[in-house]
């Protein structure tokens, strides 16, 4: 992931310089309300694992409270409240952005009462923790909780290292590195433990989140803005344009020494799963297909119906309808190329 990041976080640099010198934006209008469509559920995501029936035995250990290893569908499975983790066996292990190109799937995860107990569980368990950097000329560390308060700057933790502030250590959120590379995020939130979201990359964050509102049904959460006050492109420039056009700085924690460009982010759910978005500069995300986050997947009541309403609204398909298990699954692309699997569920 380091060399993935340090590429971003150069090339966002390089977008910053250029846009703050030339680029005047227009305020941000009011984002426009999605045509309604049929009630689609989040369902699943699909990993590639080498021992799928290991990879799924793996998520009951650090997420006891609330992951089961089961069966679904043919496939060896973690049920998680409503949510499968779903694993198809491959001969050998699947790319992951350590390991092969950078895909529009960032991680998933859960979220916590208390992540920094759940983080001494894991260093206890002997699950392997990702660290990140808490500075360009600092240490690696477990939770954003061990980084200067915030999502900061390097400017920005330099005056605070001068003025003797320290890390908080309470709550904020870290990684494990599960089987065959997967990135999986225990991040404090609420008083029960309990999988949450799926954190996508996507060159432009806002045209995203219209494509998933009107397409998917998804919705944007009342007031989800853009993280923090770093700056950030304008949702719907005049005449219409949902393209980012300004790149915030990078931030720490990082994965990458060189920071971490988090700005414009934003979101939207689908169910009470989170489709978390950060933003990507430049582009060039591989396809999903085939690497350690194959796809993700919702289910509809009516598949046919739905994608008739798909194909007319010029959405891609990858798979036409075919046979799934004991139901019905087809496969379209969404944005940066994200596969997204349609399941019928009656």
């Amino acid at each position: 992931m380091m060399n993935a990041f340090a590429r971003h976080a150069s090339f966002a640099a390089l977008i910053v310089a250029l846009a703050m010198l030339t680029a005047k934006h227009q305020p941000a209008q009011a984002q426009s309300q999605a045509a309604p469509v049929e009630p689609l559920h989040f369902h699943h995501v699909h990993l590639n694992a080498v021992d799928p029936a290991a990879a799924a035995a793996y998520y009951p250990k650090p997420f006891a409270l609330s992951a089961t290893k089961t069966t679904f569908n043919g496939f060896e499975a973690v049920k998680t409240g409503n949510i499968y983790l779903l694993f198809t066996k491959v001969a050998t292990t699947p790319q992951n952005e350590l390991t092969g190109p950078q895909t529009s799937v960032w991680h998933f995860g859960w979220n916590t009462p208390n992540s920094r107990q759940y983080n001494e569980k894991f260093r206890a368990m002997g699950l392997q923790i990702a660290q990140m950097w808490d500075a360009l000329d600092g240490k690696l560390v477990d939770m954003s909780s061990d980084v200067m308060p915030g999502l900061v700057t390097q400017e920005q933790i330099l005056e605070m290292r001068a003025k003797g502030t320290q890390p908080t250590r309470e709550g904020g959120f870290g990684y494990l590195r599960g089987p065959d590379g997967a990135m999986i995020e225990n991040a404090q939130g609420g008083q029960a433990e309990r999988f949450n979201h799926v954190h996508m990359y996507h060159e432009h964050p806002d045209c995203a989140m219209q494509w998933y509102m009107t397409h998917l049904g998804a919705v944007r959460p009342q007031g989800r803005g853009r993280g923090g006050p770093a700056p950030a492109a304008p949702a719907a420039p005049s005449g219409g344009d949902c393209k980012t056009l300004l790149y915030a700085p990078p931030t720490w924690p990082s994965f990458a020494k060189t920071g971490f460009v988090r700005n414009p982010s934003g979101g939207v759910t689908v169910d009470d799963i989170s489709i978390s978005i950060r933003p990507w500069p430049g582009g060039g995300l591989a396809s999903t297909r085939g690497k350690i986050v194959d796809h993700w997947a919702l289910s509809a009541a009516d598949l046919s119906a739905t994608v008739a309403r798909l194909k007319g609204e010029g959405v891609k398909f990858l798979e036409e309808i075919h046979p799934w298990g004991n139901s019905r699954a087809a496969m379209i692309e969404g944005p940066d190329r994200i596969a997204i699997e349609i399941v019928e569920v009656k």
